[in-house]
């Protein structure tokens, strides 16, 4: 960067080719003191490049504290921002290549961050400090930061919308569809459809190809297993996690009862389009929301895709997943998906069988590191803790929720919940927040860092993960919940990464995490 900023060592570039490299550059200079401080807390700050003479002294760089390098790295993207594009013009070369409204997401992702329990005056951490008494951790509780990620989220929002972003909705197809299945389509295509137009930041050097479709998929004919590998698998915990069919918590339902969630019974024919008709499968498997049918499947789950044996979604592929069945436990390599839970979302709609049935043909798609619903659900958050529920807070999540086919948190809460008021109080709208974002980005890796943020991970992972006994070939049998592995998060060290040993003899300098 400092080269190419000297116009007398790179003299061939032009001047807005210049302007943009160097923007792209200084972003992504941020981006990775980002990565490291949401996983480290504070990090030493390489503002300058180090010269490969400097001496011992000056490369034993120290961790600055937490709010320091929260400002540099915004700093850092305000400096980016203005010289990066609006919009990616040239869409046949550059469609990846770093936009404004991927600047300011990620903006918006370190205040939410900074804003979060875990970095904003955590009491875990006010005596941590550095060896030479230098605090790293702010004492205190700022709910200015709130403010802020409130306000950048909502900049992230404008500038992404004019950029031509907005909630996606499937294009369609020639085939005679119902209802049911064109909202599921509507709902999966969201995150598979390649540039969607609600991928704010699609990276094309990471791609969902072969391998991770694979994992995801389930075997639905005889084709061979390794190229349906069914290895991911959702826990019992995260299935749930998502709504009933009313859009509120299963466990807050007044109208649909699942206490009894664990038993079975048979699917009617109202239910074919989610359940095959006649299939006795768990009650925790009907009457839920939409997305719960477009992210997941399972034993009796339809699994509609563009080959269907039918050209329609009538009579189309199932999900058979007890051990002998084509989806179950028995395959010879050692495919086998342990919770009975099945990752649809995944998996590009697009994906073929072979004429043989021996293979699946998948089309892969650049990731999406960020979604517009992803900036709904950051601003939706912020705002909440900065002002309580109002109303953006609710037209925000709403948005969601209708691509989503539920009906409006109000509207929702006031009917359907056994706790109505919920959303009128700052508390219960962080927990309707707090599920929706679980929810509406499950499988995409947010999940993860939203626990540590929000200083639930040690409540949330010390469940154990559970799921069918999938090693059973009779219905009875298969549904009995199961304990597959019992995790084990400590608080509060593993909040934070550790500092590799070899590193710290290096740089004697630096100080161990909390705990490590």
């Amino acid at each position: 960067m400092e080269n190419v900023k000297d116009l007398s060592k790179v003299r061939d570039l032009r001047l807005d080719e210049r302007t943009r490299w160097i923007a792209e550059v200084t972003f992504l200079k941020a981006y990775y003191h980002y990565y490291l401080l949401r996983m480290y807390g504070p990090i030493p700050l390489v503002d300058v490049n180090i010269d490969i003479s400097a001496p011992e002294e000056e490369v034993r760089i120290k961790r600055k504290p937490f709010d320091e390098c929260v400002n540099y790295i915004s700093d850092l993207l305000d400096q980016a921002a203005p010289n990066l594009p609006s919009v990616i013009l040239d869409r046949t070369t550059e469609l990846g290549r770093i936009t404004r409204p991927i600047a300011l997401a990620i903006k918006a992702k370190l205040w939410l961050m900074a804003a979060s329990p875990l970095f904003n005056g955590n009491p875990d951490y006010t005596s941590f400090k550095d060896k030479d008494g230098v605090a790293l951790f702010p004492a205190s509780y700022d709910a200015t930061k709130w403010d802020k990620a409130a306000e950048y989220s909502k900049a992230a929002i404008d500038a992404a919308e004019a950029g031509g972003h907005s909630l996606h909705r499937f294009l369609g197809t020639t085939f005679q569809l119902s209802d049911t299945t064109l909202q599921q389509l509507n709902i999966r295509t969201a995150m598979t459809e390649r540039w969607s137009t609600e991928h704010v930041w699609a990276n094309p050097n990471s791609r969902a190809g072969f391998d991770m479709q694979a994992r995801a998929m389930p075997k639905l004919a005889a084709e061979a297993s390794g190229q349906a590998r069914m290895q991911f698998a959702a826990p019992m915990k995260i299935v749930e996690m998502f709504y009933s069919s009313h859009g509120v918590p299963i466990n807050e339902d007044k109208l649909i009862d699942f206490s009894n969630r664990y038993t079975t019974r048979l699917a009617v024919s109202s239910e074919r389009f989610y359940i095959k008709e006649g299939y006795e499968t768990a009650r925790i498997n009907f009457d839920r929301e939409p997305r719960f049918y477009a992210f997941l499947s399972f034993d009796g789950g339809v699994w509609y895709k563009y080959d269907s044996p039918s050209n329609t979604d009538e009579n189309t592929w199932v999900v058979e997943a007890k051990y002998t069945q084509a989806s179950g436990a028995t395959d010879a390599l050692g495919f086998l998906n342990e919770t009975g839970y099945f990752i649809k979302k995944l998996v590009d709609w697009n994906a073929t069988h072979t004429n043989s049935n021996q293979g699946i043909n998948y089309r892969d798609y650049p990731w999406p590191e960020i979604r517009l619903p992803d900036l709904y659900l950051m601003y939706a958050e912020a705002l909440n803790e900065s002002q309580g529920p109002v109303g953006d807070v609710l037209l925000y999540l709403d948005k969601i929720r209708t691509r989503a086919g539920l009906e409006g948190v109000a509207a929702a809460w006031s009917k359907y919940s056994t706790n109505p008021s919920k959303y009128t109080t700052k508390d219960g709208m962080r927990d309707i927040i707090h599920q929706e974002r679980g929810i509406e980005l499950s499988f995409e890796g947010q999940r993860f860092w939203d626990l540590r943020r929000w200083k639930k991970a040690a409540e949330s992972i010390n469940q154990a993960i559970t799921g069918w006994s999938v090693y059973q070939d009779k219905t009875a049998d298969y549904y009995r919940v199961r304990t597959i592995y019992t995790q084990n998060f400590v608080s509060p060290r593993d909040y934070l990464w550790p500092i590799r040993i070899d590193d710290l003899r290096v740089n004697p300098n630096l100080v161990q995490n909390p705990g490590w």
